[in-house]
């Protein structure tokens, strides 16, 4: 009995050394093929536009934040535009997946969910009633080079999505 009991005692200490010697899960590591400065290229339906953007750690590593600044030129259907915008993506709840918060200069604010997948990270908006859904997806197509999208779905068909704008941005930094 005393060999059994000290056996189960030298099982759990090891057991809990093993435990508490192992790092954390990176919950950032996902994304770091994106940290660092981008410029890019679109088009979509403001028209023909060019870019910059980048993404950087903050707050210690408690969040990511990305920076935005797109320029679209007049055409004969619409005056230039500038649209700048903050997404600040952070970890969701114990045990959810991470979430983000998206500002623009023309006032709008999207709350998304994140689905990180082995070449792609889809950011989604959830349903709200009487207003549109929206998807933004990055996908990794080499380490200086992914294809943006950025979906809209209409309230009455939230499941939906139809592009709005697509590109393609290059790693500069």
């Amino acid at each position: 009995m005393k060999i059994q009991r000290s056996l189960i005692t030298i099982i759990l200490l090891a057991t809990s050394q093993i435990l508490l010697g192992q790092q954390p899960v990176n919950q950032w590591e996902k994304w770091n093929y994106l940290i660092g400065e981008w410029v890019g290229e679109g088009n979509g339906k403001p028209g023909q536009g060019e870019g910059k953007f980048s993404f950087q750690m903050d707050l210690d590593g408690k969040i990511l934040v990305r920076k935005n600044h797109t320029v679209f030129p007049e055409t004969p259907n619409s005056k230039a535009m500038v649209h700048d915008d903050l997404l600040i993506v952070y970890q969701g709840a114990a045990g959810e997946p991470q979430e983000a918060i998206y500002f623009d200069n023309e006032g709008n604010r999207i709350k998304y969910k994140v689905n990180l997948t082995q070449n792609a990270i889809v950011l989604t908006s959830e349903i709200e009633k009487n207003a549109p859904r929206f998807r933004l997806s990055y996908v990794a197509i080499d380490n200086k080079t992914v294809t943006i999208n950025f979906e809209m779905a209409a309230p009455q068909t939230p499941e939906e999505f139809r592009m709005y704008l697509s590109g393609k941005a290059f790693k500069v930094k």
